[in-house]
This record gives structure tokens, C-alpha cells and sequence, in this order.
């Protein structure tokens, strides 16, 4: 009998990881008897009640598991994380709050019985705030051009993937992992399957302009050349014009054309400009190298605090 896992990455989800877990449950006994199944929940150092909720949940069903986090280590290596811990022959990966409809599991497990190893749901729409579903999609159309990697537009990492390329990721030794990125390089077998994205059902989101920013800026550091390249291309440019423009003013001042009175105005606003840019693109040289920096060090993914219903019994400082 084929095994398939459902992961579940959650940070303050008292209120969704029992329906979700329900939901689950319920799609595979009525939907999907044919196949053994587990749910693995991977917490995130939640602080509302999450993890003993978990825990109540995991000794009613030993099907659905729990890996509970020392510490909180992120949007992207908890999920990673996760996902290697998983022990079926597809993963299915999805959020806890609803907002990937259980719903789609049983058309995820028909395309991978086509032969398909990642099985991805593309969001065609969203219920979610307009404005930040706008920079989304202005998002993944900007890193798409600026990357080798061709990016999936509206692939948020939900969907389904073959027990190969967790494999393969499981071998990576990535310690700042971004799972976009990879299904994009990696061109495994892929079938995209679009759905509209529903509202949470409870609680409130944890993503806010940093972890955005933090999502962007993995990407580009990760995936793109053309912040740095951009740097210099801009920066010779405006050293020429700057040139031209200093040779205009000596020309100006040995000719004595009193005629010209601009004053220092264009001299200062050149300066603020030219400085700004040596700013932003320091900021973004800085960026890179905070990547490089923590691909140095190679912290482990996650340390886990405890695991539950494991049958490996692994201890309560396991790393990866």
C-alpha cells in the first residue's frame, strides 16, 4: 500500500490544527481509503496553546505526528525541514490555516498516479487584501525576468512531491533553503494545478513586510546576479555623466559666462542623487553577503525540542 504524507507547518494555529487535521483525516478515509497516510505537523515554537494542542491531537490519532521546535527558525527551513522528515512516497505540503484547500489533495494524488513528481497549485486568484496580492504578483514577475531560474509565477510551495525529489532536497545541504527556487531549478516532472486562494479560516497571519522583504530578498540573493551587476552598470554610467557635467561647469567658469547663474543647486542635488545610490546599492551588496555570511556559518535547519508518534523515537536535539 502506498504511503502518502501531509505536512503541515503551523506558528500560532490553536484554532485551525484540529479542523485542518479533521479535514484531512476525513478526505483520506472517504476519498482515499486505498492509501496509508500521516500528517506531520512541525511547530514553530508557537506560544498560544498550539503545541499542547498538538499534542491532545497526536494521542487520539497515531496517524498524525508533531515535531515541536526549540526556537522559531523561520518561514522557509520549518517547512523544509519538515518535509524531509516525512516518510511517504509523495509529500503533500500545505498551510494550516486553510488557506490550501484540503480539497485538492485527491486531484495532487491523481496527477502524481499520471506520472507527475511535484504536483504545484498555482493561485489564479485570492481572497486575501488586493494590495498585497498586487505586490505578489508584481513580485514573482520581477524576480521571473531577473533570474536564470524561470520562477513559477503565484507558486506559494503547496502541492505535492514525489518521495525522489525529497530525495534530492534531503541531500542538498542548503542551511537557507527556498523551496520555490529549488522546484524551479530542478525541472522535475510538474503538473500545475490552478485554485483560488480563501481566506484564513482563524487567527491572524504571521507574514508582515519583513518576512515579505525576507522572502524577496532570499530569492534574489539566492537566484539573481543582476543586483550587483545593475550596481555597476549604474555606477559607470553616472561616473560619466558626472564627468561630463564637471568639464561643462570648468569650461563655464574659465570662459567667465556670467550669464550662467545656477548657483550650487545642481551641484547639490547631484550629490544627494549620486549618494543615494551608493546607499541603496551598499544595502543590496549587503544583502548578498548576509547570504553568503549565513551559508558560512551552516547553522542546522531546525533543532527539535520533542517529537511525537515517531516511531524512530529520535531524541529531543535533533538537527539537520
Amino acid at each position: 500500500m502506498k504511503k502518502l504524507s501531509v505536512m503541515i507547518p503551523c506558528y500560532n494555529e490553536i484554532d485551525n490544527v484540529g479542523p485542518i487535521s479533521d479535514a484531512i483525516v476525513k478526505i483520506f478515509e472517504e476519498q482515499l481509503p486505498q492509501y496509508d497516510y500521516e500528517i506531520v505537523f512541525i511547530d514553530n515554537h508557537s506560544v498560544d496553546g498550539t503545541r499542547e494542542r498538538l499534542e491532545e491531537i497526536c494521542s487520539k490519532n497515531h496517524h498524525i505526528k508533531a515535531i515541536l521546535n526549540v526556537t522559531n527558525f523561520g518561514q522557509f527551513n520549518s517547512p523544509f525541514y519538515g518535509m524531509c522528515q516525512c516518510t511517504g512516497d509523495a509529500v503533500i505540503s500545505m498551510a494550516c490555516d486553510f488557506q490550501d484547500p484540503p480539497e485538492l489533495i485527491p486531484k495532487y494524488v491523481a496527477e502524481w498516479e499520471n506520472g507527475y513528481k511535484i504536483v504545484s497549485a498555482i493561485k489564479t486568484s485570492s481572497r486575501e487584501n488586493g494590495f498585497i496580492y498586487f505586490l505578489r504578483k508584481c513580485y514573482y514577475k520581477i524576480i521571473r525576468n531577473m533570474s536564470t531560474v524561470k520562477f513559477i509565477e503565484n507558486f506559494t510551495g503547496t502541492g505535492l512531491y514525489d518521495k525522489s525529489f525529497i530525495n534530492l532536497i534531503s541531500k542538498l545541504d542548503d542551511p537557507i533553503p527556498f523551496l520555490r527556487g529549488i522546484v524551479a531549478e530542478y525541472d522535475f516532472k510538474r503538473k500545475d494545478i490552478p485554485f483560488e486562494q480563501p481566506k484564513r479560516r482563524a487567527g491572524k497571519t504571521s507574514n508582515n513586510f519583513y518576512s515579505l522583504y525576507d522572502a524577496a530578498m532570499l530569492s534574489i540573493t539566492s537566484y539573481t546576479k543582476v543586483g550587483l551587476r545593475l550596481a555597476t552598470f549604474i555606477g559607470f554610467f553616472a561616473g560619466i555623466i558626472s564627468f561630463i557635467i564637471a568639464l561643462i561647469y570648468l569650461v563655464m567658469k574659465l570662459t567667465h559666462w556670467n550669464e550662467f547663474s545656477a548657483g550650487y543647486a545642481p551641484m547639490v542635488i547631484g550629490v544627494f542623487i549620486i549618494g543615494s545610490l551608493q546607499l541603496f546599492f551598499i544595502g543590496l551588496m549587503g544583502e548578498y553577503i548576509l547570504n553568503i555570511n549565513t551559508r558560512v556559518m551552516h547553522r542546522p535547519l531546525v533543532v527539535e525540542e520533542k517529537r511525537i508518534n515517531f516511531d524512530d523515537k529520535k531524541g529531543s536535539t535533533d538537527e539537520t
